[in-house]
């Protein structure tokens, strides 16, 4: 009997490779984020918080205890309210915020566009000095702009930020006067804006309210000239010793010797072949700024959800502090995925 089974039916059907990678990023994803849920989860449960007195207080009796037992789900096996956690979670539910009142999701919507905005200018100013920094630093090895940089470096690696912005304070606001002090904006600025993206700068600039544009900024720029040198030092770091990398390989010598100039040698073709790796460090840059400028807005009282997250714990309010936590991890593992894809776009190789 013949055998009309081929060799690629015996051994199932094959996906395209887009296919994989896709279901593998998406598995990744999955995996992840599954596993950011059974952290939080955890760490309500093993805090030592009693979530049903953080509701009604402890003044309330024990039949009031019981049945607010019953109705936050805590009667229930481990599995089931873990369960029940991730449905609501998945569903945009984080509960009700014991110090505000109101919606956890309604509280992280007020205020993550400050921590957004914060965030984003200094990683602005990150790239834009960090990356021509670390170039010329590894153009120039060894000259007195190389031993700058790696000083700079050095200082922003070492030096705490809450002590930066201390200092910056005292200086640029207290002794110079060059900017505004903490806050988002003068006391006779706010509610003049009507919010569009939550985002000040952008929306007095849509509004075209400039006095309000000019006064956001002045409150702006220093803890964001802060995050954007504690950015800058990593993105220079790292962009002078990827350039050192690829100035020692023999394809910048040939097109040395064929008469290129330094120019077009250091940017046209060095820093061409260095983009894919400085994409994935410009994009952790980023998402470590948006997890860790809590100290930054706290210093300088800026109501983000680094400070919101703080406040709520300081106050007991777990829901607050597991719903930022789980948006602060979920960006991060967003921002790694466009970093990703990014990647397959800049990399011809994998496509």
């Amino acid at each position: 009997m013949a055998d009309t089974t081929h060799g690629e039916g015996r051994l199932g059907p094959s996906f395209p490779p887009w296919l994989k990678k896709t279901l593998a990023t998406v598995a990744t994803v999955a995996a992840t984020i599954l596993g950011l849920l059974f952290v939080t989860f955890m760490i309500g449960r093993v805090m030592p918080i009693d979530p049903v007195l953080a509701v009604i207080g402890e003044r309330a009796t024990q039949e009031q205890y019981d049945q607010t037992f019953i109705e936050l789900g805590l009667d229930q096996p481990l599995l089931v309210q873990f369960w029940i956690y991730v449905t609501d979670v998945l569903q945009g539910d984080f509960g009700k915020s014991i110090r505000t009142g109101q919606e956890v999701t309604t509280d992280i919507a007020r205020v993550f566009p400050a921590t957004l905005e914060l965030a984003t200018l200094g990683t602005i100013i990150g790239v834009v000095l960090g990356v021509p920094l670390g170039v010329i630093a590894a153009v120039r090895r060894g000259s007195w702009i190389d031993q700058l940089a790696r000083f700079v470096g050095l200082i922003g690696y070492s030096m705490p930020i809450f002590w930066l912005g201390l200092v910056g304070l005292l200086v640029f606001y207290g002794i110079l006067g060059w900017v505004a002090g903490p806050g988002r904006l003068g006391i006779f600025y706010q509610g003049i804006v009507e919010p569009i993206t939550g985002m000040i700068l952008i929306d007095s600039a849509l509004r075209g309210e400039w006095e309000v544009f000019r006064n956001a900024f002045s409150h702006i720029i220093l803890p964001a000239s802060l995050l954007g040198y504690y950015s800058l030092a990593y993105i220079s770091r790292m962009t002078r010793s990827f350039m050192l990398e690829q100035l020692g390989s023999e394809y910048v010598t040939t097109a040395r010797v064929k008469g290129l100039s330094e120019w077009q040698v250091v940017w046209g073709h060095a820093f061409r072949n260095i983009r894919i790796q400085l994409v994935t460090v410009i994009a952790l840059a980023y998402a470590n700024l948006l997890e860790g400028s809590v100290l930054t807005e706290i210093i300088f009282a800026w109501p983000g959800l680094g400070q919101y997250i703080t406040t709520s714990l300081l106050a007991n309010d777990m829901n607050s502090v597991l719903g930022g936590t789980i948006v602060i991890g979920t960006i991060f593992v967003g921002i790694n995925i466009f970093s990703d894809l990014l990647y397959r776009f800049f990399d011809p190789r994998s496509k």
